[in-house]
């Protein structure tokens, strides 16, 4: 069931976050505003080594003031591509440099109150460079084994859903080959 959107109007606006509300009709008839936050898009990077290892930060989130492990991502910038963004903030927030990313999976985290699109790489190689640039991202950058991680989640020990939509398919791509005409993210 679709439902029809007679009209929208931006009532909020900076530059991480836009919020909207949104003229919609029901498929029963009911008419009301819906909130919409509109935010720029992220890419998301699963780094693995030849030890079947995944390179994740420990980092503190103050907005839920919650500690746990993530995966290096952050947002598109203008004029550039997803991919081109996860292989900067991979560098940017561990010190590592890939070479190259593949796409991994695609999500939409939480379509029914945002337009946000997670755009999830993975890269096979990786290069120590030196230590992180961006100095705000995490208290600890490890290279975890792919035999944790469902522990890790089990625990609560992975809990943002760029890092849970990646390492879950990640462990999938592992374990599963791709389905015959799946369609990889563009990136």
């Amino acid at each position: 069931m679709r439902w029809t959107v007679h009209g929208e109007r931006q009532i909020y606006e900076n530059s991480w976050v836009n919020l909207w509300l949104a003229d919609v009709q029901q498929p029963d008839g009911h008419r009301l505003e819906h909130h919409v936050v509109r935010i720029r898009h992220l890419s998301v990077a699963a780094v693995v080594n030849d030890h079947r290892q995944v390179l994740m930060m420990w980092r503190h989130r103050f907005i839920t003031d919650t500690w746990a492990w993530e995966l290096p991502m952050g947002l598109i910038e203008p004029g550039e591509t997803p991919a081109q963004t996860a292989v900067r903030e991979v560098e940017e927030e561990t010190g590592w440099r890939v070479p190259a990313v593949r796409p991994l999976v695609y999500a939409q985290p939480a379509n029914g109150i945002t337009d946000s699109e997670h755009h999830v790489f993975r890269a096979d190689t990786a290069t120590w460079t030196g230590p992180p640039t961006e100095r705000n991202e995490s208290d600890r950058i490890e290279w975890i084994p792919l035999t944790a991680l469902r522990g890790m989640i089990d625990r609560r020990e992975i809990v943002s859903s760029g890092t849970l939509v990646g390492v879950l398919y990640l462990l999938l791509d592992e374990a599963t080959p791709a389905l015959p005409g799946a369609r990889p993210d563009p990136g």
